[in-house]
């Protein structure tokens, strides 16, 4: 008896020890088995994965998240000299003109897929891209890249990418709400604009900068940056008389970079056909919100 008053405790530990193991296991087994479903009817190797894998990166890299020695110490910067800063001020009759003015302008911006082959003047780009670096970004780092491609052979093989792509999102990716959602405004994986477009334009957010002696630096918020970079590209687009529309080639990334011949630091965010709206386009009737739809005043 008195052995046994010893060995109880030990054999309920064992007892324990046991049955959490057999439920790690069981459990293991079940996310195992629930594995398979998610890529019903395509092999493993066919399988592509919904998420854009390329834009997978942590925005907020640090230089805790890699060999300390390959980054670059922020506190080696040198510090921004300050300089006198003068604004337009306009009386508030001209400040209404004019803001009434620029909503009407941007009001009338609609996403064209029906883009002529015209060409556009190269200065006028050069002018509107120039217009986007002018965005603010975290701690200055400017963390985009535009690249700009004109040449037809490269347009057709940005095409044939994007379209393969697409096609796969529209048969297994997208649920068939989506794919129902979007057949209302007419669109599907073909991109005759992206041969069409006198010019491609693709925004790549820097996920960090690279240094001339090889070194990294962190580019804080760099995908909230490029985003309002691209907002700044679409307004002054508008302003010149062009059109576009946006486009996020999911799951091209990755082969879009290479192509381009971009460092792997770079992530495709937004692709943009850019060019005059052909003779003959057409856009989907829609209507926007009402000020009181998208305006909380507190």
């Amino acid at each position: 008896m008195a052995l046994l008053s010893v060995l109880t405790p030990v054999l309920a530990l064992v007892l324990c020890l046991v049955i959490g193991f057999l439920f790690l296991r069981s459990r293991d087994a079940e996310t195992t088995s629930r594995a398979p479903a998610q890529t019903k009817g395509t092999s493993k190797t066919d399988f592509r994965p919904w998420v854009d894998q390329d834009l997978l990166d942590d925005t907020e890299i640090t230089a805790a998240g890699g060999d300390e020695d390959e980054w670059v110490d922020g506190d080696d910067d040198e510090e921004f000299a300050h300089v006198p800063y003068s604004h337009p001020r306009y009386p508030e009759e001209t400040m209404l003109q004019r803001s009434d003015n620029f909503y009407s302008l941007m009001n009338q911006r609609r996403s064209v897929r029906f883009i002529s082959s015209e060409p556009v003047s190269r200065k006028v780009i050069d002018n509107i891209i120039l217009t986007a670096g002018t965005a603010p970004s975290g701690a200055h780092t400017e963390p985009w890249s535009f690249v700009v491609v004109s040449d037809p052979k490269t347009k057709h093989q940005i095409r044939l990418i994007v379209e393969e792509e697409e096609e796969v999102n529209y048969h297994q990716r997208m649920g068939d709400k989506w794919v129902n959602d979007l057949s209302k405004l007419r669109t599907n994986w073909i991109k005759e604009y992206l041969d069409v477009a006198p010019y491609l334009i693709l925004i790549f957010k820097q996920a960090y900068g690279i240094l001339p002696n090889g070194k990294k630096k962190t580019h804080y918020y760099n995908e909230i940056s490029v985003s309002i970079s691209c907002g700044i590209l679409l307004a002054a687009l508008q302003n010149a008389g062009l059109v576009t529309v946006t486009s996020t080639p999911l799951n091209c990334g990755p082969q879009l970079r290479l192509l381009l011949k971009r460092p792997a630091n770079e992530k495709l965010l937004l692709l943009l056909p850019v060019g005059y709206p052909a003779a003959d386009a057409t856009v989907p009737d829609l209507k926007r919100k009402h000020l009181d739809d998208i305006m909380v005043h507190i």
